[in-house]
């Protein structure tokens, strides 16, 4: 059965032309102007220095594209008028040969030399358009850690949950045996900690913003808010750090003053409190894209960020959101530096903080800066007037 189909088949032909003898009929297509076709022309003409009018010719004959157009035009130069001034006929007779079979949709450049050349040179008003604000990730595209793509998503998130992270700005008053003056003391302290144990500044924000939020909702007593203290560091660390301290180096630095049960029982207690919520924004986050946006050198970081830890000391901070005190610390800066101008409409559209609303902020880092190193809570200062923080602090008091 297998042979006697194999032998009855026919062998495949041409099956859009039945005739073998004759050749396929050619159907000839026409084809409009595209972009790319113009594109090509005018790379003819910078190639060849050829006239722009008769590349367009020459291509549109080639293509079979004779426009009417063509034809009317070559009358006018001998001197013929085919087209009377009536607006009316003239319109009836351009539309007669765009869309005519024969004809195609091209730009005829001489066309706009010639109106120029009886009217005078056009004069086009533009309104005055700002410059395009500059890509400040165009240089992290490489950078996977960058996460360039999502990076805008991400403090559009950090924005919107600003608030969150905030406290009352006088939750103090709910504390029975603490106050202000015995918060400063604390976190004065374990800024000094953060630079006993040489750990990143995420650890450091996070750690007060942990203390902040944990005395906001829980009453404590003065003996136990150096346990609040170690406990908010030692989870900090835990969540920001890649070799975090071990919890016998916090036991250890407060001097043995709490068990290694006080802690643990304490750190449950924080998380329970906060409800395991430790990805909220700190200043930190807001401050390193700010600097971004500002195009900022060492000096003017190193500044940004003095003054930014001296608000961690200072109470009275509290009432500023996180991203606002970051924008007013480096706008202060920039003021401290004379840099020129203060805030720009770069800094403006990334921060969305005008420079009007960053004037009260601005004025109480300028009176802490002004009393910073008198006292005795004096951690900040002596840490930015060493060579690894540029001696920033010595440098800024005359400022």
């Amino acid at each position: 059965m297998a042979t006697k189909l194999t032998s009855n088949r026919r062998a495949l032909g041409d099956i859009s032309n039945r005739r073998q003898n004759h050749a396929p009929k050619v159907v000839k297509v026409h084809r409009p102007i595209t972009r790319k076709f113009g594109a090509g022309i005018a790379h003819d003409q910078l190639q060849h220095g050829q006239d722009t009018e008769n590349l367009v010719t020459q291509r549109s004959k080639e293509r079979g594209h004779v426009c009417e157009r063509e034809k009317v035009k070559a009358a006018r130069v001998d001197g013929e008028s085919l087209i009377d001034d009536n607006p009316v006929k003239k319109f009836a007779e351009n539309r007669e040969c765009d869309y005519s079979s024969e004809s195609s949709m091209s730009i005829e450049t001489d066309d706009f030399h010639e109106e120029s050349d009886s009217q005078g040179p056009l004069e086009i008003e533009m309104e005055e358009a700002e410059s395009p604000l500059p890509n400040i990730d165009k240089i992290d595209d490489r950078n996977p850690l960058a996460v360039v793509e999502y990076v805008e998503d991400i403090y559009r998130f950090y924005r919107k949950n600003d608030i969150m992270s905030c406290v009352p700005a006088d939750y103090m008053s709910t504390q029975t045996d603490i106050n202000h003056r015995m918060r400063a003391v604390l976190v004065d302290w374990l800024i000094e900690v953060h630079l006993k144990f040489d750990l990143m500044h995420e650890t450091l924000f996070l750690a007060i913003n942990l203390v902040d939020r944990y005395l906001s909702r829980q009453g404590v007593t003065r003996k136990f808010l150096q346990l609040v203290g170690i406990t908010g560091m030692l989870i900090a660390c835990k969540y920001e750090e890649i070799f975090p301290p071990q919890l016998s180096d916090f036991i250890a630095i407060s001097a043995g003053a709490y068990a290694r049960e006080d802690v643990l029982k304490m750190e449950k207690s924080m998380l329970n409190t906060l409800q395991f919520n430790m990805s909220t924004p700190t200043p930190f986050v807001f401050m390193r894209r700010f600097l971004k946006v500002a195009e900022s050198d060492n000096k003017l970081e190193m500044v940004s960020f003095y003054l930014l830890e001296l608000c961690l000391v200072d109470y009275q901070t509290l009432r500023f959101p996180p991203s606002l005190v970051s924008a007013a610390a480096i706008y202060t800066g920039r003021c401290l530096l004379r840099m020129t101008p203060s805030w720009n409409s770069n800094l403006r559209h990334h921060c969305t903080y005008t420079e009007d609303q960053l004037q009260e902020c601005g004025r109480a880092i300028e009176d802490i800066h002004r009393n910073a190193g008198l006292g005795k809570l004096t951690a900040v200062y002596r840490k930015y007037a060493i060579a690894k923080y540029s001696c920033v602090a010595t440098l800024m008091k005359n400022c």
